[in-house]
């Protein structure tokens, strides 16, 4: 799939997305997501690379805030731990089921998601949101690691140029110190394909492991 046709399958999920917010139709959306989830033990981590508007949106916000030189390498230090994700799923649920249920009232969780995510890349890098703020990027990463089918390296091919790990979105790309090839996280791969379209090699792939050792080997982050 070329990035012209990746990028408008985004914009067209996105246009999803804001109808059935328009429409209050949002739990047909979080009902995709569910379906997603599952869909993730078999095919990856693809509503993140494709589906998800907080990704679609946050894409020109990382090249706007690199034009105006306003985006920064660091980490907050706070953030390092992993656990903010599941805080923030936490309060998502909780503060959804209390308008609900008590103000009878419907919180635009997912808006309110949109806004944050798109000012936390003005200032940092895709994957500081999506690895540990996004709710929904945790319960995918979990079922993502199971993924039947996923972006794999041949190591034969690969020359460890590190043209995909500057390219993938998600920091689940790593060249080993050791051997100078590439592997891939599947737990943090979006298949967004933008490491595959970096590699000048074409070493990249998606599909089954044919290496199983390599499958199982610790990921080195």
């Amino acid at each position: 799939m070329s990035k012209l046709k990746v990028t408008s399958v985004r914009i067209v999920f996105l246009a999803l997305f804001v109808y059935l917010f328009i429409t209050g139709k949002v739990m047909l959306w979080l009902s995709l997501f569910a379906t997603t989830l599952i869909v993730g033990f078999f095919f990856g981590r693809i509503y993140c690379g494709y589906v998800c508007p907080m990704n679609t949106l946050m894409i020109p916000t990382e090249w706007l805030s690199k034009k105006l030189k306003l985006q920064t390498k660091k980490t907050p230090k706070w953030l390092n731990s992993g656990k903010f994700a599941w805080i923030v799923l936490f309060i998502s649920i909780s503060t959804m089921i209390i308008f609900n249920i008590v103000l009878n009232k419907n919180l635009p969780v997912l808006l309110i998601l949109l806004i944050i995510s798109v000012f936390i890349t003005l200032r940092y890098k895709l994957e500081v949101f999506h690895n540990k703020i996004c709710p929904y990027g945790i319960l995918q990463k979990h079922t993502g690691r199971f993924a039947r089918l996923s972006r794999r390296v041949q190591p034969n091919k690969c020359v460890g140029c590190k043209l995909c790990e500057k390219s993938c979105p998600s920091s689940a790309i790593k060249v080993s110190k050791e051997n100078k090839k590439a592997m891939i996280n599947p737990s943090l791969c979006h298949q967004c394909q933008n490491c595959s379209l970096a590699c000048p090699k074409d070493a990249i792939y998606y599909g089954a492991s044919s290496d199983m050792k390599l499958k199982q080997k610790k990921f080195n982050m």
